[in-house]
């Protein structure tokens, strides 16, 4: 049998703990089976991105991150059968398809999705990018790893996209925006004219506050410490905002909702913000979960005020999503101009990705874009 085809590419490399992202020539193999090998024209950055690099969680490296890619698929495994080259995609979180999470519809919960995402390698444990001289880099980030002019994906991780949207904002709709937009529509449900709350006007806080309007909440409160994020937060649908440096404002949040919050939304991983979240809930209400914090990380709360008055905890992951659906509905709702999550990106371009991660970092960006299309 024939060695697969290689495509020369240029990839952000990330080779140790905390050290900046390089840009490196480097060779991706040719997609098989169910694969599709996807020319990238931008990416997403995302908190997870960064705290893969600071090794929050334990993914092996040198490896070549990014998992908010949108681009054209250049070629298809032999197994394809929904995309063709042409086809504008964007890419998403990976999964099974076949554990009883998957059957059930629950695909962000796949048994396998912490080595299918986090792993390193594909699912027989090689990896698709090399260096030019043959040394492997570990990849299959999020099923992509999208820091790169090219990267391969699975079919069931590349969502189809009209060809009229604009493809360049389109990638961030495989992970951040789909994670704060499902927690709410999804997850947490959201009703018309109740009382929710966010911790967090970050791109997944914000995002959660544009799904809160379309769900018709009537109190949106949104916590942060950057003003021109807790301003952006009322212009896109919050209609009160709050610096949590400010002392009292739990009580605060109490007294705008006329005794706490329905539903709230952590988006910070923590830990004491979390415990403030749940003392800011009403009477039976429900803290979601999507902040990501170091393995280990342990938070407290008042166990009698959680009883007593029937409030609950919910982990999220990727906002209870199932990508195929909810990213087409997300951008049919984005042309018709009800959700506006392009307010929330800076672009770019591929060579600028350390300053992209500073300005993330510092709160300057909520949501900074690669532009990769075009890279030499």
């Amino acid at each position: 049998m024939s060695k697969p085809a290689f495509r020369d590419i240029v990839a952000a490399v990330t080779r140790s703990k905390g050290a900046p992202f390089t840009l490196e020539p480097a060779r991706l193999r040719a997609p098989v089976n169910d694969e599709v090998r996807v020319r990238i024209v931008a990416t997403g950055m995302c908190h997870t991105d960064l705290i893969i690099r600071d090794q929050y969680y334990p993914m092996p490296l040198p490896a070549v991150l990014g998992h908010e890619g949108a681009g054209v698929v250049e070629a298809v495994g032999p197994e394809v059968r929904s995309l063709s080259p042409g086809d504008h995609v964007v890419l998403t979180y990976g999964h099974c398809g076949h554990c009883l999470s998957c059957c059930a519809g629950h695909t962000s919960y796949c048994t396998d999705f912490f080595r299918r995402n986090f792993g390193g390698s594909g699912e027989d444990g090689q990896v698709a990018i090399t260096t030019p001289d043959g040394a492997l880099l570990h990849d299959h980030f999020f099923a992509q790893s999208s820091f790169a002019t090219y990267a391969l994906s699975r079919e069931s991780s590349a969502i189809k996209v009209p060809k009229a949207a604009p493809l360049s904002l389109l990638g961030p709709l495989g992970c951040g925006i789909q994670t704060g937009a499902g927690a709410v529509i999804h997850s947490l449900k959201v009703t018309p004219g109740s009382r929710f709350l966010v911790l967090g006007a970050g791109a997944v806080g914000i995002s959660a506050v544009l799904a809160a309007r379309l769900a018709g909440a009537g109190t949106i409160v949104a916590v942060d410490v950057v003003p021109t994020r807790l301003a952006l937060a009322c212009e896109l649908g919050a209609t009160h905002a709050i610096d949590s440096r400010e002392p009292g404002w739990v009580e605060a949040v109490r007294d705008i909702t006329g005794g706490g919050a329905d539903f709230a939304l952590e988006s910070t991983g923590r830990p004491a913000i979390l415990a403030q979240g749940v003392a800011a809930l009403g009477p039976r209400g429900v803290l979601g979960v999507v902040g990501a914090s170091p393995q280990g990380t342990q938070a407290a709360f008042d166990l009698n005020d959680l009883m007593i008055a029937g409030k609950r905890i919910q982990g999220i992951c990727e906002g209870d999503s199932v990508p195929r659906k909810f990213i087409p509905e997300l951008v049919e709702l984005h042309m018709q101009g009800r959700f506006a999550f392009d307010r929330l990106v800076t672009f770019y371009p591929f060579a600028d990705i350390n300053r992209a991660a500073a300005d993330s970092e510092a709160g300057l960006t909520l949501k900074p874009v690669l532009l990769v299309d075009g890279h030499a």
